[in-house]
């Protein structure tokens, strides 16, 4: 007699961990703390779950991945839009915690693959530096653009002088960003490698290496779909639409952006590929060129080559 195989999927929030059973529907909610975290884990091993399945949750499923993983449990991290699609197609309209929960523990069955390694927790302050730098940056440029329109002196003193203040802490912090990539020896020599292409920056090295681990692990369409630069049809019968790049990770794609604005102009090879691209419209070259500096990069990480080395 075949064994039936359970999965387990919990819905995160900020007080509260909702887990759901595929596919006996089994139901359990704990606090999100440390008692919690051992209760799920007992009642888990008690229906004979090894496989838990969890949506990104604003940072909040950091710790409950973490505990069930040193608990010896399988973790996968979901895509939130993918399982409310999911949901949709099911014919499941309500949304509460208990139904994400069982939703979700479905979902781990089918939409998953294969199985991804652990999370890197040595990643953690890395990412978190980056984080706060990216707001920093945000609240930034919200001074700049309240400069454009204030004309009270008194309130554009005092903006200015915000302005100053962050692009300051901003510095501070780009330097203890360096000192943690130059304190771990595999980050020091990607962060080299990737810095010796024109227009690949420090803050550029340093998000690929925080936020897309997957980095030369991956074939080229697979990576420019991970960081949402890949075209998709939007094809029906004789009609034949624009193309469209959908999803991703925004907050690489954000800088790889800025990365390569600088590169068609300091890069050459980007530049002629650009160049070869002056019949399209000025969106569609810049996202064609960030793919290919995505690709680029990936080869060379994958490869374990320089720049100067590939040119040659």
């Amino acid at each position: 007699m075949a064994q039936i195989v359970l999965t387990a999927g919990t819905d995160v929030s900020k007080e509260w961990l909702d887990t759901g059973l595929w596919p006996k529907k089994l139901e359990l909610r704990v606090r999100r703390n440390r008692e919690g975290y051992a209760e799920l884990g007992s009642w888990l091993r008690q229906h004979g779950v090894t496989r838990v399945g969890l949506e990104a949750s604003g940072g909040y499923e950091i710790e409950v991945i973490d505990a069930l993983e040193d608990m010896g449990f399988e973790v996968v991290r979901l895509n939130a839009q993918r399982v409310r699609m999911f949901a949709k197609a099911k014919g499941r309209l309500a949304k509460n915690d208990r139904v994400d929960a069982l939703t979700i523990a479905q979902a781990t069955v089918i939409l998953v693959e294969q199985l991804p390694g652990k999370r890197r927790r040595d990643l953690d302050p890395l990412i978190e530096h980056l984080t706060y730098r990216r707001q920093l940056n945000d609240w930034k440029t919200d001074c700049a653009n309240q400069l454009e329109h204030l004309t009270d002196e008194a309130l554009r003193d005092k903006t200015m002088a915000h302005k100053a203040a962050l692009a300051v802490e901003i510095a501070q912090l780009d330097k203890v960003i360096a000192a943690l990539i130059n304190g771990h020896l595999e980050w020091c020599a990607i962060a080299r490698r990737l810095r010796s292409v024109p227009g690949v920056g420090p803050v550029l090295a340093a998000t690929l290496i925080a936020f897309l681990p997957e980095l030369g692990r991956l074939p080229r369409r697979a990576i420019a779909a991970l960081v949402g630069l890949a075209p998709y049809d939007q094809d029906s019968g004789y009609h034949s639409g624009e193309r469209h790049i959908k999803g991703g990770r925004d907050t690489v794609r954000n800088v790889l952006y800025m990365a390569t604005v600088s590169a068609i102009q300091h890069n050459a090879m980007i530049a002629a590929f650009a160049e070869r691209l002056t019949s399209k419209k000025p969106k569609v070259i810049i996202v064609a060129c960030m793919r290919k500096l995505l690709v680029i990069l990936n080869a060379m990480v994958r490869d374990g080559k320089d720049w100067q080395t590939r040119a040659a």
